[in-house]
């Protein structure tokens, strides 16, 4: 079942209630995202990007997965 912009920011916001958040994309499975949040610094653009796909709480895994590909930029706060 494809996922809303909207399931995504929220599923986000769980992990990130502070984050400046953007998801994009109409389609449902090509998604793409832009999370903003302190909770970053200090930590490697792998590291970020581990924390985003977990707060998205398996909605990725493997073929099955609810979203199929979401393309992800992270950053800290300027």
């Amino acid at each position: 079942m494809p996922m809303q912009a909207q399931e995504i920011e929220d599923l986000l916001r769980q992990s990130f209630p502070d984050a400046q958040i953007t998801v994009e994309g109409s389609d449902g499975v090509h998604m793409a995202a832009m999370v903003v949040d302190e909770s970053f610094r200090g930590k490697n653009r792998v590291q970020q990007q581990r924390a985003v796909y977990a707060a998205l709480k398996g909605k990725m895994d493997g073929a099955n997965g609810d979203l199929h590909a979401l393309a992800l930029t992270t950053r800290v706060p300027d």
